[in-house]
């Protein structure tokens, strides 16, 4: 016999999975933990998530898994989205919303250009309100708060791991986004 508590995380399980599907059938391609509080979005997929649906399972997958690790975070506690469609068109403002909206993420991480400017097109009523220009542009390595989350564009995260320079930078970036403590 199922407790009271054990019958509301039932129905919340049962919840995001259906909000999942329903995004899934729409084109949205994610993977990792629905229920993490940092969420990855990758704007240009290389060839293997191109045809996969594998996300972030390559280099620049693991390095940031690894940054997270070091930082505190829960080995399990990532998530990451594509802002295009499983045909490779961008995904509409309105959608990937939606998407970010059902993971619900304390963290957002745009690990590519292509990503912020996805985010840009999706919150540019909310970011125009922002008073430091750098953080309504979300330029890479300014740390945003916008609707609860904090949002860190990495500026091209991939691109870098072939530089050791660039590698330190994508680390100090990183390194602004520490867990959040209880109470948040």
């Amino acid at each position: 016999m199922q407790t009271a508590r054990d019958q509301r995380r039932t129905f919340y399980l049962e919840k995001t999975r259906h909000e999942l599907d329903a995004l899934v059938e729409r084109g949205v391609r994610v993977s990792g933990n629905a229920f993490s509080s940092v969420l990855f979005l990758k704007g240009e997929p290389n060839e293997e998530e191109r045809t996969s649906e594998a996300i972030l399972k390559g280099a620049d997958g693991t390095a940031l898994r690894a940054a997270l690790t070091a930082l505190g975070y829960p080995p399990e506690d990532w998530c990451a989205l594509l802002t295009t469609s499983s045909d490779d068109s961008p995904l509409e403002p309105s959608l990937l919303r939606e998407a970010i909206c059902t993971l619900d993420p304390s963290t957002l991480v745009a690990c590519d250009e292509a990503a912020a400017q996805s985010l840009r097109e999706a919150y540019s009523d909310e970011l125009t309100r922002l008073a430091d220009l750098d953080e309504a542009m979300l330029t890479a390595g300014k740390l945003t708060r916008l609707l609860g989350m904090r949002i860190l564009n990495l500026g091209g995260f991939e691109a870098a791991l072939t530089d050791d320079r660039q590698k330190q930078l994508m680390w100090a970036r990183l390194k602004q986004i520490p867990p959040l403590g209880a109470p948040y």
